[in-house]
């Protein structure tokens, strides 16, 4: 049976939209490809008419899920102060519903480290899309020039992603939830610590300037 090229697109999109999900709740090596394509309802047989390799599959899904979270961010801070929306980001990212819902999270902490042992060609495509999250948390510090604040919003995300992975790691409860608090406080203050050394430096700039008036 031939199917129309609308049908094709759509039955990939459904492939990887099922992969995305399973590949963050069981990790890269966690689902065969059969499992894949049955939680997708279709067979085995038909993956390699979508995917050229296994891989490719699991680098579209991790894409996938990297546009879902920068998409949660940016409708997050259409209702967010602008003084308020990097903390924001900071706060959904870090926090207990996510670090226990491995399929509905961000997949930089579950499927970052399978992504570094893929080929340099995944590892390109995975950095170009980490690149637009950091540009998102970056336009958050609007009053920061631009290398300062793609500092702040890089290390950033580097706090989020360990401080999900560590807390759910931690095999006690309490600790888990300690990381969580401590790694949200570490975010946050990348950008308050950073603002305030920026203020104090422009401050005493000016003064320097009105001293020597």
């Amino acid at each position: 049976m031939r199917y129309t090229k609308e049908h094709k697109v759509r039955t990939r999109g459904r492939i990887v939209e099922r992969a995305s999900l399973a590949l963050r709740e069981e990790g890269a090596d966690g689902v065969s490809v059969a499992a894949l394509m049955d939680l997708a309802g279709l067979t085995h047989g038909g993956f390699y008419a979508h995917f050229e390799s296994r891989e490719a599959l699991v680098v579209e899904a991790v894409l996938m899920a990297m546009d879902q979270t920068m998409s949660r961010w940016l409708q997050l801070i259409e209702t967010t102060p602008v003084a308020d929306r990097f903390n924001a980001i900071v706060d959904t990212y870090i926090n207990a519903q996510d670090r226990d819902n491995r399929g509905r999270g961000c997949p930089l902490p579950a499927l970052g480290a399978d992504i570094a042992r893929s080929s340099e060609k995944a590892r390109r495509a995975f950095a170009q899309k980490l690149q637009e999250m950091i540009e998102v948390m970056r336009r958050q510090l609007p009053n920061l020039s631009a290398r300062h604040a793609r500092r702040i919003a890089t290390a950033a995300i580097a706090t989020m992603t360990g401080t999900i992975v560590l807390s759910r790691a931690s095999g006690e409860r309490e600790l888990s939830d300690y990381i969580l608090e401590a790694g949200r406080q570490a975010a946050r203050l990348q950008s308050v610590a950073r603002i305030s050394h920026v203020v104090k430096t422009n401050a005493g700039s000016r003064g320097g300037k009105k001293n020597r008036t």
